[in-house]
């Protein structure tokens, strides 16, 4: 039964077992390589994107789950083609070593600045606390994080 998913703003319909997870369609099918397959049970958050705004880990979940709904990417993330606030921020504080999980990092911290625009620092380690770097990269995520916030506290 063809399923039809709105991926980064895009409608595309998907004649695909229905317990293909969200990950490999987004990879395979539509050819979007920056969600990043990690631990494969929803545990590292490599592969974390947004689900009608919210973060979901990909790998494991089913595209049953998220028919007819909204998905952003880490390639959505910035869909004018500038980069998020989030994305400078990642450059100027060096945060990315191997960068394989940053998307991960990215969209949580997306969603944690969508929230909560003020996230003291507690907020900011818990929100981020189920996203695993392996390089360590902890305390420049969230400064990072930080920045971002007190630019909108400016504004």
């Amino acid at each position: 039964m063809p399923l039809t998913l709105t991926v980064n703003g895009q409608k595309r319909t998907f004649d695909i077992e229905d317990d293909t997870p969200l990950l490999w369609v987004i990879r395979d099918e539509l050819g979007l390589k920056g969600t990043k397959f990690g631990c494969g049970a929803g545990l590292c958050g490599a592969c974390t994107v947004h689900l009608n705004g919210a973060p979901v880990r990909s790998c494991s979940t089913p595209i049953r789950l998220v028919a007819d709904q909204s998905i952003t990417t880490i390639e959505g993330l910035a869909p004018n083609g500038t980069l998020h606030a989030l994305q400078q921020a990642w450059i100027d504080h060096n945060v990315p070593q191997c960068g394989y999980c940053q998307s991960g990092q990215l969209m949580t911290a997306s969603h944690l600045l969508a929230t909560n625009a003020s996230p003291t620092e507690a907020d900011i380690v818990a929100a981020m606390s189920g996203n695993i770097c392996r390089c360590g990269t902890y305390s420049k995520i969230i400064a990072a994080v930080q920045s971002v916030a007190g630019q909108k506290e400016e504004a």
